[in-house]
């Protein structure tokens, strides 16, 4: 095609299968479905959905030129456009960086005609003009003719005379002289050099926007000066606006206040050892594993409930916390990052709670590194949003932990984008969290734009200016300021600096910006290999102490801290944990089936100091008690051979709740459950055992507690998924394909009527069979029509193979394959011009 393109169709036939390539990346959700020709093609591609959410994606300036080009005539030359972003003074960094803002533009649809006719498309213009509801980012209002659209003729008379132009009774040329007036350089600084100060104040303050503001009945001298040659448009009862043309004169031409050709810069830069580093980063990573392994030990016989509406309740979250030793924010986090891993979920009974899953079981088992790989994979690719527990929801609820709403489509490519920025700086290097926030914001600006700077409030009787929206606040800023927080919880970073395992960790293979599950592992895995070494190796022993306590040196085998978490209770954490002795440990060994020899031998095999004087009295003292006293189910009884000891419970105030009375002299019956029998005597500082019905005494180790076979929870992709190289060729391939169906030259078809453009080529069964077979013989090619059996009609371009049986095999130009059509389903046929195909 030769010429200026008219439509954005047109340009899209010029493109290359690489440019088509490019845009349908750029923007995948016109892949859904394939476009049938170039011209669904551009259509879809101006519809409000498909531009809102590419505009969304433009970095700042790039985003600022399409603004610019918003405001700019329609269609605008590049160097006007020049002239918008750089201003009458210029600027170096922006006229180096325009070619690139305008071929981004250019890539994604959203500009298209050559450099001297640059068109922004529609819908990209009404999303980005500046309107009283809508006000642009770049602080602009409406054009003279857009502002004084409606206004009496004798008022816009008057504007000109005041104004000093020749006065004329055509509305139109009105306007235009007016326009022209305000867009003439040295004609319009003449005309302000006679502004009183005033009036000139209140421009300014109009002038980077709102362009809005208020006026009084009876304006004040220097306002009235302003409305009577319109530089101050009125804009309904009591508003004003300042007219584009007049603020870009004042503005030395630049549509924007402050143009960002480049990001910020990552600044300012601390530089740490990276192993150091590495080395914090690997502590973290083993508090994090012993965090989760310690909220799967606190929920191994059964979670809290699920509430009705889903998640947890605030008070099972502050007891979570509590157990967790930390806040309720950072618990919100530790439950959503075991959730994410699938290692706790619902069990989906009738009384509905949270357990362990079988996965966890496996994890628990796995080596320290991978179970780090586990949890960072999870992580990474998780869509759930732990920051945002506890806030309201659109309608006011709180959101709640593990509850659902806590999806934020956005939140696995900010984590990326974040970390990535990190790694862009050499080992070691920290930036503050502020720097990588505003690059961040520069690379994906808020939807509708930043507030403009230099915003002011307008005069007392002048306008008022809008605030725009906290860039602090927005979404996408908040994700990324919980990824660092969270990337050190994990270990990813350490000291606010990537290591090099966080490093690998985002290294994938894809080139998109959502890697692929199976990458997301293999890469989690990688990191896990590097992060193996700095982990700390688990201790096989313990150093006892004569206060009844027990210190572990570092992490203990997961064999000695599970015995050793049943015989004691752990009073301290951090690089070595303490553990206490006390009665009530003691007795729950023994409960466990553990003899007190067996007690004294397993503490002496792993202690490096021996076995304490009062640490082994006070197993042997509790062990000489324990099981004295016999608890069973009749309601409940008590059995002891000492009648005496019995006799002594009996007359205890204490057992008064227990309501026991004597069956014979070593039997007490009692009206309560043996198990509350248990807690009622050991309350009272006797060591009873339960027995069973053949009076053998009950081990009582209570069975782990699961949900049935849980899957970890599916991220909430944000938009279609990032199209694969091969799906893009194929696209590509049938949209050229369908364009040469729909705009190939084809011979007049002979009709009873003239059909009208667009429609399928209509012929009666014997002429289509007689094309059909002559097509076969000269391998030529054909345009049909053809209905599918769910009735959807459509255009292809086919070369016949053969015809038999009702039938025609042909190749089909449209889909590159070859099909076979049902010859009834085939409306009607006509030849291809010469050359055609």
């Amino acid at each position: 095609m030769t010429g200026t393109p008219r439509t954005l169709a047109e340009e899209l036939r010029t493109r290359t299968d690489r440019g088509l390539v490019g845009l349908l990346r750029a923007r995948p959700d016109l892949l859904n479905p394939v476009p049938g020709d170039v011209t669904q093609l551009a259509t879809r591609a101006g519809t409000r959905a498909s531009v809102v959410r590419a505009v969304e994606r433009l970095d700042r300036f790039v985003l600022q030129t399409a603004e610019a080009l918003a405001v700019a005539p329609d269609p605008c030359p590049y160097d006007t456009l020049g002239a918008l972003m750089a201003g009458d003074t210029g600027d170096p960094a922006v006229a180096a960086e325009l070619p690139r803002a305008v071929a981004e533009l250019r890539a994604q649809a959203l500009v298209w005609g050559p450099d001297e006719r640059l068109r922004l498309v529609r819908t990209a213009r009404e999303l980005l003009t500046p309107s009283a509801a809508h006000p642009s980012p770049t602080g602009l209002g409406p054009t003279v003719a857009e502002a004084m659209a409606g206004m009496s003729p004798g008022l816009l008379q008057e504007i000109i005379a005041a104004a000093g132009l020749p006065t004329t009774h055509d509305p139109v040329t009105a306007v235009a002289s007016l326009a022209a007036l305000f867009s003439d350089r040295p004609r319009m600084a003449a005309l302000l050099d006679t502004a009183p100060a005033e009036s000139v104040a209140v421009l300014d303050k109009l002038l980077w926007g709102p362009p809005y503001g208020g006026v009084t009945d009876r304006p004040a001298p220097h306002l009235q000066w302003l409305l009577d040659r319109g530089l101050l448009i009125p804009a309904g009862a009591r508003n004003v606006v300042l007219p584009r043309e007049a603020a870009l004169h004042l503005r030395g031409g630049r549509a924007h206040h402050t143009p960002e050709p480049v990001p910020p810069a990552l600044s300012p830069a601390t530089e740490r050892d990276p192993q150091l580093v590495d080395n914090a980063a690997a502590n973290q990573a083993f508090t994090a594993l012993a965090t989760v392994e310690e909220l799967l030990k606190e929920w191994d016989l059964g979670g809290p409930a699920v509430l009705r509406a889903g998640g947890m309740s605030v008070r099972d979250l502050k007891r979570t916390a509590t157990a967790l030793d930390t806040t309720e924010q950072l618990a919100a986090f530790w439950l959503e990052l075991a959730y994410a891993a699938g290692l706790i979920a619902s069990d989906g009974e009738a009384d509905e709670r949270f357990a362990a899953t079988p996965a966890a079981e496996e994890w628990l088992q796995l080596p320290d590194h991978e179970r780090w790989a586990a949890l960072a994979a999870g992580w990474l690719a998780a869509t759930r949003a732990p920051g945002i527990v506890g806030t309201a929801d659109a309608k006011g609820r709180a959101l709640a932990a593990l509850g659902p709403h806590l999806d934020r489509s956005p939140a696995p490519e900010v984590r990326r984008r974040a970390l990535g920025l990190l790694a862009t700086l050499p080992p070691g290097t920290a930036v503050p969290a502020t720097a990588v926030l505003a690059r961040l914001q520069w690379e994906r600006p808020l939807r509708g734009g930043a507030p403009a700077a230099g915003q002011a409030p307008a005069a007392a009787d002048g306008a008022t200016a809008t605030p725009g929206a906290d860039p602090a606040d927005d979404l996408r800023s908040r994700l990324a300021h919980w990824t660092l927080t969270e990337a050190e919880l994990l270990g990813v970073t350490g000291r606010g600096a990537l290591s090099t395992h966080g490093r690998t960790l985002i290294d994938t293979v894809s080139d998109s910006a959502a890697p692929t599950p199976a990458e997301t592992t293999a890469a989690a895995t990688r990191a896990a290999a590097l992060l193996a070494p700095l982990l700390p190796e688990p201790v096989d022993h313990v150093l006892l102490q004569a206060d009844l306590t027990a210190v572990a040196p570092g992490p203990l085998r997961r064999p000695l801290a599970e015995a050793l978490g049943v015989l004691a209770d752990i009073e301290s954490k951090g690089g070595a944990t303490v553990y206490r002795f006390t009665p009530g440990s003691v007795r729950r060994a023994l409960d466990a089936g553990r003899s007190a020899a067996e007690l004294q031998e397993f503490l002496a095999t792993h202690s490096r100091t021996p076995v304490p004087q009062p640490l082994a009295y006070l197993i042997d003292d509790v062990a000489r008690k324990h099981g004295q006293l016999r608890i069973g189910a009749a309601a409940a009884y008590v059995r002891c051979d000492d009648d005496a000891l019995l006799s002594e419970i009996l007359a205890d105030r204490r057992a008064a709740a227990l309501r026991l009375r004597r069956l014979a002299p070593t039997v007490l019956a009692a009206q309560t459950s043996p198990d509350q029998l248990l807690d009622g005597l050991r309350a009272m500082g006797y060591a009873p055992a339960a027995e069973s019905a053949a009076g053998d005494v009950l081990i009582a180790r209570a069975d782990s507690y699961r949900t049935p076979p849980r899957t970890a929870p599916a991220p909430v992709p944000d938009g279609p998924p990032s199209p694969d190289p091969t799906l893009l060729a194929a696209a590509v391939r049938a949209i050229r394909a369908g364009d040469l169906a729909a705009t190939a030259e084809r011979k007049p078809v002979h009709a009873p009527a003239p059909a009208a453009p667009g429609a399928l080529p209509r012929t009666t069964s014997a002429e289509t069979l007689a094309t059909m077979q002559a097509a076969v013989l000269t391998n030529s090619a054909l345009w049909i029509g053809y209905v599918n059996a769910d009735g959807a009609a459509s255009q292809r371009v086919i070369a016949p193979v053969r015809v038999e049986g009702g039938f025609v095999t042909a190749y089909d130009h449209t889909s590159d394959e070859v099909r076979t059509y049902p010859l009834h389903r085939i409306t009607g046929v006509a030849e291809l011009a010469d050359d055609s195909v």
